[in-house]
């Protein structure tokens, strides 16, 4: 048996290709994805996409293979983006296979795998079967499935301008960064109809990533999407990752955007097309989201982090929107999977609504000053967890702690997250307070504490 420890993680397949990755194993991945939805979905077929890295037309056709050698049908849909992905797994009532690294580097490529109607598929619900079954190799089981390719570009266009009113769009002025990643095959379809003037930047295909890496959490890589802005006077600018799921945001100043303030203006948009509902928030999105939920009429919901666990609350709670700090944004009318795209849209929908600028329509929830994701790495992540929390009692005697997900601790004014990293030995910090300075200072505290005595 191999060992695939490395580039099975909590919610996909990720790794050096080749390397960590190659033909034969996206062959036995293949294979133990078909058995595993064959079993547990009753399917027949499954949707498999690709970005446009160098390396996927090898791995897909080999992943097909082992599909088809378990007696499943697939459905190529060729070049797409994750969030297209995801829609023609609900499109088809299917299970789908991604082949995208999605920010990573050029020489990594990897799968993102769900059930069908874009259900997660992450280590607690069907990953580690998978890795199982594709580490010991499963012989052909029965007849030969048949390959079928299908275009739903189009489809996908229509259904991503469903969610906001296209007609009461004003002509606003729009630069999207797609980084050479399939944002440049999506985006222009998405606005070839709209009444917005859009500028693109890198859109060519490129796997290579020859401008800069796709990846917009980093904010090396936003510089040229902000100069573009500030040369022509754009309303707006869209950073997308290399499959295009993701997507942050940069004003008319050419300031970025968090992702939580981002949450709270497609929340106010979500809920004014429907009231009442129930949104979700992960349990680093600023203060500011749930209280802007609360006054749209709306009810917070507070998750843990990552797609799985929000897709699972949005099943259960029957919430309309779920968004995260990273820039995953979550709709259950897109079969509670993420888009960036449609994000974007409904963004574009609030400022055509308010005829004011994006940075005037974000002042208002402009309420707190976050520290951004802070990294330390420690050689006992869950022990120095359980120390600083012995602490919280005599150190902050009115703060509240809770453990959704790692440690939490809410002093009122200001409060903290504290969580391990899944794959290294880091401790990740999120910290946000009422001014910079409070901000600051509780940082410093705070890491003191973690670092523990020189």
């Amino acid at each position: 048996m191999m060992d695939l420890g490395a580039i099975f993680k909590a919610y996909d397949i990720r790794g050096l290709c080749p390397g960590q990755l190659d033909a034969d194993i996206a062959r036995r991945i293949g294979a133990a994805f078909a058995a595993h939805v064959a079993a547990t979905d009753d399917a027949t077929r499954i949707v498999v996409g690709r970005d446009m890295r160098p390396t996927g037309t090898e791995l897909v056709a080999s992943f097909t293979d082992g599909v088809l050698d378990q007696g499943l049908d697939v459905v190529d849909i060729g070049l797409v983006s994750t969030d297209l992905l995801y829609f023609a797994s609900g499109h088809l009532d299917a299970p789908g296979a991604m082949f995208t690294a999605s920010h990573n580097p050029a020489e990594y490529n990897g799968l993102k795998l769900c059930g069908a109607r874009a259900a997660p598929v992450g280590a607690d619900t069907g990953l580690a079967s998978i890795r199982r079954d594709a580490e010991s190799g499963l012989a052909p089981a029965g007849p030969p499935g048949t390959r079928h390719h299908q275009q739903l570009l189009d489809e996908f266009v229509t259904h991503v301008h469903s969610f906001i009113d296209v007609e009461a769009l004003r002509p606003l002025k729009v630069v999207a960064d797609t980084a050479n990643g399939m944002g440049g095959l999506v985006v222009p379809a998405v606005f070839a109809d709209l009444p917005i003037e859009i500028h693109l930047l890198y859109p060519e295909l490129d796997g290579t990533f020859p401008n800069h890496p796709a990846d917009p959490i980093q904010p090396e890589n936003l510089v040229d999407l902000q100069r573009r802005v500030t040369e022509i006077g754009a309303d707006v600018g869209l950073a997308f990752d290399g499959d295009a799921d993701r997507v942050f945001l940069i004003d008319e100043r050419a300031q970025l955007v968090s992702g939580s303030l981002t949450t709270a203006l497609v929340a106010q948009g979500i809920l004014a097309r429907q009231p009442g509902q129930t949104v979700l928030h992960n349990l680093i999105c600023s203060k500011v989201v749930p209280e802007v939920i609360e006054e749209c009429g709306g009810t917070p919901v507070r998750t843990r982090v990552g797609h799985s666990f929000i897709k699972s609350v949005m099943a259960e709670t029957g919430a309309v929107f779920g968004g995260e700090h990273s820039g995953h944004y979550y709709f259950r009318d897109n079969w509670r999977a993420d888009s960036g795209i449609i994000a974007a849209l409904v963004v574009l929908e609030r400022m055509s609504a308010s005829a004011s600028t994006l940075s005037n329509l974000l002042a208002p929830l402009r309420r707190y000053v976050a520290s951004g994701e802070i990294n330390t790495q420690v050689d006992d992540p869950a022990a120095t967890i359980e120390t600083i929390a012995a602490t919280v009692a005599t150190r902050w005697p009115n703060a509240s702690v809770d453990w959704l997900d790692g440690l939490t601790v809410d002093a009122g004014q200001w409060w903290f997250n504290l969580r391990p990293s899944n794959t290294e030995p880091l401790l990740r910090l999120n910290l946000e307070a009422g001014d910079e300075a409070m901000c600051e200072t509780r940082v410093a505290e705070v890491r003191a504490l973690i670092e523990g005595p020189a």
